[in-house]
C-alpha cells in the first residue's frame, strides 16, 4: 500500500471536485481502485502503488481545472480517468483553455475531449471538414458553433445549414402544411443550435437579412455559394450523387462542414452512402479533413456511451459470425 498527500490551497477547490454528495470522487476512486481521504487542507490517496499514481495526477488535473473556474461533473471526471489511464491528463487541462464561440447567454462553447479539439482546429484550417461519429458527440453543435465564431468575426457574410429530407420510418407526406413546415422537424437540430448561439431575437433578424439560411439538400442544386460557412448535417443521408453536388457548390471565400453518423443511414439498403463514398474517395486530398469521433467523445449521459459501445461490440460480433460461416 502507498499513500501521496496533494495539497489544496482552497478549500473552495476541494468542494469543486468532490462535487455533491462526493460523487465525483467516488467515481474516481471506484475507477482507479484507490481511497480519497480529506484531511483539511490536504488529500490523502491511498492504494497500489500505480494506482496512487494515478489517482494523484487526476486530482492535480482537477484541481487545475477548478482553479480556472471551469465546472467539474460525473462525465469529464469519467473521461479525465480514461485519460489518466493512457497517461494524456495534460490534454485534459489543455481543452480547457479555447473557447470556441459565447452563447447568447455568455456560456462559452469548448471542446470537452481530445477527438472535439482535433475536430474544431480541423473545421478552423480546413476548407471541408467531414465530421463522422456516433450521436452525442457534438458533430452539429460544435459547426454551428464554429459558423457563428466565423460570422461574428466577419470571415464568412452568411451561415448556410441544410441536410436532406430523408424519413426515418415516417413518410414527408403524412405531415401537415406546406413544404416547409415539411421539412421543419428535418431541420429543427440546426435550429435549436442556432437559437443557442444567437438567441431567437438576432437569429430572426439575420434570416430576414438573409445573413442566415436554412434549407433542405435540394436546395442547393445550381448554385454558387461565396463567402459562406455551409454545414450539411445528417450526410450518411446522401446519396453519391447528392454529395458531388453539395460539394461542388463551394465558392471563394466558403468552408464546408459535413457532419453524419455511417451507423445510422437511413436510405434504402441498395442505394451507397453519399458520405460513405466521400470518406472514401476525398482521402489523402490536401486542405480537406476527416475527422472521426468515437463513443469516448460522447458528451451526452454517460449511459449513451455504453449503449454505442453494445451495439458496436453486437455488430462485429455478427461480422464474425458470418465470416466464420463462409469458411
Amino acid at each position: 500500500m502507498l499513500e501521496q498527500i496533494v495539497n489544496i490551497e482552497r478549500m473552495e477547490e476541494a468542494v469543486d471536485i468532490f462535487g455533491s454528495f462526493d460523487q465525483n470522487m467516488r467515481i474516481l476512486e471506484q475507477a482507479l481502485g484507490v481511497t480519497v481521504v480529506n484531511r483539511g487542507d490536504q488529500l490523502k490517496i491511498s492504494g497500489e502503488a500505480e494506482q496512487v499514481m494515478q489517482g494523484v495526477r487526476a486530482v492535480e488535473s482537477l484541481l487545475t481545472l477548478s482553479a480556472r473556474g471551469e465546472s467539474i461533473n460525473e462525465q469529464n471526471v469519467r473521461y479525465l480517468v480514461e485519460l489518466v489511464k493512457s497517461g494524456n491528463e495534460d490534454k485534459f487541462c489543455e481543452m480547457a483553455k479555447d473557447v470556441l464561440c459565447i452563447t447568447a447567454k455568455g456560456k462559452p462553447v469548448k471542446a470537452k475531449t481530445v477527438g472535439q479539439k482535433q475536430y474544431i482546429e480541423a473545421i478552423q484550417k480546413s476548407t471541408i471538414t467531414l465530421g463522422v461519429g456516433p450521436a452525442g458527440t457534438g458533430k452539429t453543435y460544435l459547426a454551428v458553433a464554429a459558423a457563428v465564431a466565423a460570422f461574428r468575426a466577419k470571415q464568412v457574410n452568411r451561415i448556410i445549414l441544410t441536410r436532406p429530407a430523408v424519413e426515418a420510418g415516417e413518410r414527408l407526406g403524412f405531415l401537415p402544411g406546406d413544404l416547409q413546415s415539411k421539412v421543419d422537424p428535418y431541420l429543427r437540430p440546426l435550429y435549436d443550435a442556432l437559437f443557442e448561439m444567437l438567441g431567437a431575437d438576432n437569429y430572426a433578424k439575420y434570416l430576414e437579412r438573409g445573413n442566415i439560411e436554412v434549407a433542405p439538400l435540394a436546395y442547393m442544386r445550381g448554385r454558387t455559394l461565396d463567402d459562406s460557412f455551409i454545414i450539411l448535417d445528417e450526410a450518411q443521408n446522401t446519396s453519391k450523387e447528392q454529395m458531388k453536388m453539395f460539394l461542388t457548390r463551394l465558392g471563394f471565400g466558403s468552408k464546408i462542414v459535413i457532419t453524419g453518423d455511417i451507423t445510422q443511414i437511413d436510405l434504402p439498403t441498395d442505394k451507397a452512402s453519399g458520405l460513405k463514398e466521400a470518406m472514401r474517395v476525398l482521402y489523402g486530398i490536401e486542405d480537406i479533413s476527416i475527422c472521426r469521433l468515437t463513443e469516448s467523445d460522447v458528451v451526452r449521459h454517460v449511459i449513451v456511451q455504453k449503449i454505442i459501445k453494445a451495439y458496436e461490440e453486437d455488430e462485429n460480433r455478427h461480422k464474425t459470425d458470418k465470416k466464420s460461416m463462409r469458411r
